[in-house]
């Protein structure tokens, strides 16, 4: 109950300053009253009781959830048995990569604001950029930056190594992708981690962090979300690098002429 109350105070000090911000610019500055100002305080109430409920549900179920399953993929009765004295290899924590990147894909599939985004890019592109296979590529290139996340906890590879050669690649491929589909990308990247994916990567990254031996949580725990939005850039710009191509295909096979029976091969059949 007192977590409860802590969590409400929380939100409403957390709140104020938006408000204050928004009612002196409409009250001062701009001079007009707030239309329908019964529904719009209506509606603010709603968000202060939402954003406290989920972050009371966070606390409640999504952390312990992630700590749990972290902790369970890294116990030494889970893992494969090893001669005493030696250090595991990385290559033993497999479930926790598997878990890793499946959760991954999960999570940013049921992300509320990539089916958002991917929803106005589909209207806005006319149809050219489908929704669904746009989530599928976010949601494939979240699952690899939250796997390689793991596995850099595990193996104890520096952060900033994985964070240059990403974004090299991330630069490579804006020289080449198409125009349309580059601020589609880094957006993609950005919601990636919203509501329903940063409390599971970060509970999963702190908790491996505590449970590997020899690494820090506050060292190598946190650094899994700039993978995380990292990666989506690429497998978005990927996605329309692989488009572009097929359509140059197609394109040239409508334009070469056909080859018919008896043509092409420098004879001329004979009667």
């Amino acid at each position: 109950m007192n977590e409860g109350l802590v969590i409400l105070h929380t939100t409403l000090f957390d709140l104020m300053p938006i408000l204050a911000v928004i009612f002196i610019f409409q009250y001062l500055v701009i001079r007009r009253p707030i239309p329908h100002l019964k529904r719009a305080l209506l509606g603010l109430v709603l968000v202060f009781l939402g954003l406290a409920l989920f972050l009371f549900g966070l606390e409640m179920a999504l952390f312990p959830l992630g700590a749990m399953m972290a902790e369970q993929l890294t116990s030494p009765a889970f893992l494969p048995t090893v001669t005493e004295g030696l250090e595991r290899h990385w290559t033993h924590y497999y479930w926790v990569y598997l878990f890793a990147f499946a959760i991954g894909a999960s999570t940013t599939i049921a992300e509320p604001a990539l089916i958002a985004v991917s929803v106005k890019a589909g209207e806005a592109s006319g149809g050219i950029i489908d929704p669904f296979v746009l989530r599928v590529a976010v949601a494939i290139g979240m699952a690899v930056g939250i796997t390689l996340g793991s596995w850099r906890i595990i193996t104890g590879v520096p952060l900033h190594y994985m964070v240059i050669g990403a974004y090299l690649l991330v630069i490579v491929q804006t020289l080449r992708s198409p125009k349309f589909i580059i601020p589609l990308a880094f957006d993609s990247g950005g919601v990636t981690t919203s509501t329903i994916t940063v409390p599971i990567i970060a509970a999963l990254g702190l908790s491996l962090a505590t449970a590997i031996p020899g690494r820090s949580p506050v060292l190598d725990g946190f650094g899994m979300i700039a993978l995380a939005c990292l990666f989506p850039i690429i497998t978005v710009m990927a996605y329309a690098q692989i488009a572009e191509w097929r359509q140059r295909r197609i394109r040239a096979k409508k334009r070469s002429p056909s080859v018919g029976p008896g043509h092409g091969n420098g004879h001329k059949s004979s009667k």
